[in-house]
């Protein structure tokens, strides 16, 4: 087999998991373009060590590595994702800011001057 085959395939693929990363708004719908990003990464490591003909197998070896940390990534992602979504009320990314800070209208972002102490 050609290495142009798994190396469009891999493009395509990786291609496809950027698109739903910069457009998706649903967190679990970036996490799972993040996946495929990550899949066709693995694809490029396996088609690239076989073409070279690698006697150490590293691709394949780095592949199992990006496999475990991606299984990793989701687990903590998706973890992070519920928290967010328990106590916001949703996964929204374009409506979440940051988890320990809410603005309230009429509160100055910056805090006052700490009235500093003699000693």
């Amino acid at each position: 087999m050609h290495l142009a085959y798994p190396a469009v395939l891999a493009a395509l693929l990786f291609a496809t998991g950027l698109y739903g990363v910069l457009a998706r708004r649903n967190a679990i719908l970036v996490l799972m373009s993040v996946e495929l990003m990550l899949n066709a990464v693995n694809l490029n490591l396996v088609a690239f060590d076989v073409w070279l003909r690698d006697t150490l197998h590293a691709g394949q070896a780095l592949t199992l590595f990006t496999i475990a940390i991606a299984a990793a990534e989701i687990g903590i992602g998706l973890a992070i994702v519920l928290m967010v979504y328990r106590n916001r009320g949703t996964s929204d990314v374009d409506r979440l800011r940051d988890t320990a800070e809410r603005h309230e209208p009429g509160r100055p972002d910056e805090p006052t001057a700490r009235p500093e102490v003699a000693a």
